[in-house]
């Protein structure tokens, strides 16, 4: 008796949510398989999937010739019109093997191994096309195990990677933790789709702000740059699209409430909320906050600035090891040089110096070349024209 392959199907495409489809080009595959391996691969044969019976039937092809030399391959036309009146010598003839229901039976026995790869293959794929187009969005899960300091997250449908280069130094993690995390890439590998998250990237923190501030959500407030030494301390620069609208207020929110659900997320790296301004000197001393500046000189074309700082404002300028200036040039991607006040009048005095000693040296030059050209009309004149003359 012939088993209905229907309701395997059916109940495979419920379980494992695989696409039908994929299922029953694995079963013609084995069916296929099972009957070459039978025959030895002397046969032309195909297989194809009967819906409505619930089976995989097996089609013998031949040519048509008026004498057979490969009976394997080959049909006397005679011998043919009795299966097709109207076939004619040269063509192709598909028969239906009576054995189709045996091989239906081995494919499910001995074929196993092909169905279940094409399933987990088939998974994979479904996997791959559901992250691929999640790249940027923030994911929660479920703390795994760890593999050599890599960290694997349970995301549901699929396992994660948190690689030990995009965690945060003193971030500690035991299995079963929650993770929120930011999907950084996804790709596929000899293994099947591997889907890499991060904790230190900026954007991480985008779209946590995204998440906790509704003006941001709806495109109000836009974050238009983001710079961030992970675990320690991040700038963001932000904008409103409404002049009713503070950015910085809508990013704080009341009582500070929304900057410090994203602190807390964080777990305590500090966040710097700045208003964004066209105007790249404005937006550099912004940049530098908390430290005040005396004066700011731009350099366009480089895309680089000096800028000045009361003496006891240099060392909250810079910050601890550098980390303030750094994330403000990152900030506003230029390059900013630090001075302090007393430091740039040296500099200053010191060209002011070196620019009067060149005035000096080049006077110098001029009086000894006017020496020079002036002597030999001295010395044209004579013994005799310098002597009285006697009368």
């Amino acid at each position: 008796m012939v088993v209905n392959l229907n309701h395997v199907i059916d109940q495979v495409v419920k379980d494992k949510g695989v696409d039908r489809a994929v299922l029953v080009e694995a079963l013609e595959s084995a069916v296929l398989s099972a009957a070459n391996k039978k025959y030895r691969n002397t046969r032309d044969l195909e297989a194809h999937y009967n819906n409505e019976r619930g089976e995989v039937e097996l089609f013998e092809f031949v040519t048509v010739v008026d004498e057979v030399q490969d009976s394997y391959k080959e049909i006397d036309l005679q011998e043919a019109r009795e299966i097709d009146p109207e076939v004619q010598a040269g063509d192709s003839l598909g028969m239906k093997m009576e054995d189709s229901g045996n091989f239906s039976r081995i494919a499910a026995q001995t074929a196993k191994q092909v169905i279940i790869q094409k399933v987990r293959e088939a998974e994979r794929e479904g996997i791959f096309n559901e992250f691929k187009d999640r790249v940027g969005e923030l994911v929660n899960g479920i703390v795994r195990r760890y593999e050599r300091g890599d960290l694997i997250v349970d995301l549901g449908r699929a396992e994660a990677l948190l690689p030990h280069r995009e965690q945060v130094p003193r971030e500690n993690y035991r299995q079963s933790d929650r993770v929120r995390a930011y999907i950084a890439e996804v790709r596929m590998s000899p293994k099947g789709p591997q889907i890499i998250l991060s904790r230190t990237h900026p954007n991480l923190v985008i779209e946590l702000f995204r998440t906790e501030v509704p003006e941001i959500a709806e495109g109000i407030v836009d974050i238009v740059s983001c710079s961030r030494e992970p675990g320690s301390r991040a700038k963001i620069a932000v904008v409103s699209h409404d002049p009713d609208v503070d950015p910085v207020g809508a990013c704080v929110g009341m009582r500070g409430a929304r900057v410090q659900n994203v602190v807390s997320e964080l777990r305590g790296e500090k966040i710097d909320i700045i208003p964004w301004t066209p105007d790249m000197a404005r937006f550099a001393c912004a940049a530098l906050a908390p430290a005040d500046v005396s004066r700011v000189y731009v350099d366009n074309e480089n895309q680089a600035m000096e800028i000045i700082v009361p003496d006891d404002q240099l060392s909250l300028a810079i910050g601890k090891k550098g980390q303030n200036v750094r994330l403000a040039a990152r900030l506003i991607g230029w390059k900013i040089d630090i001075k302090s006040e007393s430091r740039a009048a040296e500099i200053e005095q010191e060209a002011l110096r070196a620019t009067e000693e060149e005035v000096d040296e080049v006077v110098s030059e001029d009086a000894t070349a006017a020496e020079t050209d002036s002597a030999p009309q001295d010395e044209l004149a004579g013994p005799e024209d310098t002597e009285p003359h006697n009368a």
